[in-house]
């Protein structure tokens, strides 16, 4: 990774004179009050290392006859230099060669010298950046894709099982109704065949009685027609076996289903109607499941392709295109955890880069402070920082010389402190 060894700063912004050597792992902080110039440091690395669309609109400190002076001396071996009346860019590499922008864009990163650029942006963007730069970005589009195709798919269906559903809940159902349609003719067909059964039974007991008559007759005459008895005794008991097993049934049942058919058939159509609404709703509630359970298989694969991912930081991962840290979303995090979020994602945007500016780092306490420097050297990155304090935590301490009494203009220098302040590192 290639760092910042030293910088020299002369005549930009409120910076008069500032010479640093910052600490190659770790945390250099350029402390001071506000207004000071330290910001006008960090301005000025920009402006060397990024080109001239970090220069300050006004580069030339006020009150100075002299341009600005740049000077910055990588770890690679180049050798970064604004100088003259232009303050045109000068890059010398370790052979004696002139480089010039597109040399240092290849590998300064650019939120490393712009990082409230990437902190404001938007949640959104954020989890784009690092999913891009942990290269599951497009995968995992194709799921949240796929996933929001099935979740609407499922919301349409399952408001179509819930409407089903009422709407079958709410008809009615005769329990007492047959299965089936009744068929009137059926019926009718059904009445006549037994009316003709009655009409035959009834032909046989006139028969049976016709005998008996001529039985009676046959009696009077019995001298004289005894043989022809004989005969009509033999043919009445096989009647009257015959008549035993005659039997009438009534047509009572089919009168009344003939009468009723219409009333009896609603009630068919209506149960008929509730069973399929309540199987099309069942039928709506087993796509609706099985979308819910896809969607469940999507929302695994998505985690298992965040977790096998190379993350630059524990903790770290994206949920519905949203960052996460710790669980926590944007602005629910500190402001150090965010601070050390974006340094994580964008030391893994341009791992050549091996530093980063951040302003304001009085938001964080002294212990956390700490941490963080502790944290910068584990992961072996510089980083260049500015916070409103003079205490022992900073690495340079910037003052600023106006007399008010006087009314001359301000001189921005480095403050005379002692070695272990200007060696302070975490």
């Amino acid at each position: 990774m290639i760092k910042i060894n030293k910088l020299e700063i002369e005549n930009v912004k409120r910076v008069k004179a500032v010479s640093l050597e910052p600490t190659q792992n770790g945390l250099t902080v350029i402390g001071g009050r506000n207004g000071q110039g330290k910001t006008s440091i960090l301005d000025s690395i920009a402006w060397a290392l990024g080109g001239n669309k970090y220069k300050p609109s006004q580069p030339h400190r006020e009150g100075s006859v002299l341009p600005p002076n740049l000077r910055i001396s990588l770890s690679n071996g180049l050798e970064i230099k604004r100088d003259g009346k232009n303050s045109d860019l000068k890059v010398i590499d370790p052979s004696g060669q002139k480089a010039g922008q597109k040399l240092l864009d290849s590998f300064v990163e650019e939120f490393a010298l712009n990082l409230p650029k990437f902190m404001e942006s938007s949640n959104a963007d954020k989890a784009r950046t690092l999913l891009q730069i942990i290269g599951v970005g497009d995968k995992l589009a194709e799921f949240e894709k796929k996933e929001q195709e099935l979740y609407n798919e499922r919301l349409v269906i399952g408001r179509v099982a819930d409407q089903k559903k009422k709407f079958a809940a709410e008809m009615t159902y005769f329990q007492e109704a047959p299965k089936e349609l009744i068929s009137v003719s059926e019926l009718i067909q059904e009445q006549q065949a037994i009316l003709a059964k009655n009409a035959e039974n009834e032909r046989l007991r006139g028969q049976r009685d016709s005998l008996k008559q001529r039985q009676a007759h046959l009696d009077s005459e019995i001298a004289r027609l005894i043989e022809e008895k004989a005969k009509v005794d033999q043919q009445l008991e096989i009647a009257e076996k015959d008549a035993l097993d005659l039997h009438d049934e009534s047509t009572e049942q089919l009168e009344y289903s003939i009468s009723n058919t219409e009333e009896i058939n609603r009630k068919v159509r209506a149960n008929l109607d509730k069973d399929k609404a309540e199987q099309d709703a069942q039928i709506e509630k087993e796509k609706y499941d099985n979308l819910s359970a896809q969607i469940d298989r999507i929302r695994l694969d998505k985690n298992q392709l965040l977790e096998d991912a190379d993350l630059p930081l524990p903790g770290l991962s994206v949920a519905e295109g949203e960052l996460l840290y710790k669980g926590q979303r944007w602005d629910n995090m500190s402001g150090a955890e965010q601070l050390k979020v974006s340094t994580a994602i964008v030391r893994k945007l341009n791992p050549e880069c091996g530093f980063i500016l951040i302003d304001k780092l009085e938001q964080m306490d002294l212990d956390t402070l700490k941490e963080f420097g502790q944290w910068l050297e584990q992961e072996q990155l510089q980083a260049i920082a500015t916070r409103v304090s003079t205490g022992d935590e900073c690495s340079i301490i910037i003052s600023d010389g106006y007399g008010e009494e006087t009314g001359q203009a301000a001189v921005i220098e480095t403050q005379p402190v002692q070695p272990e302040q200007t060696k302070y590192q975490f």
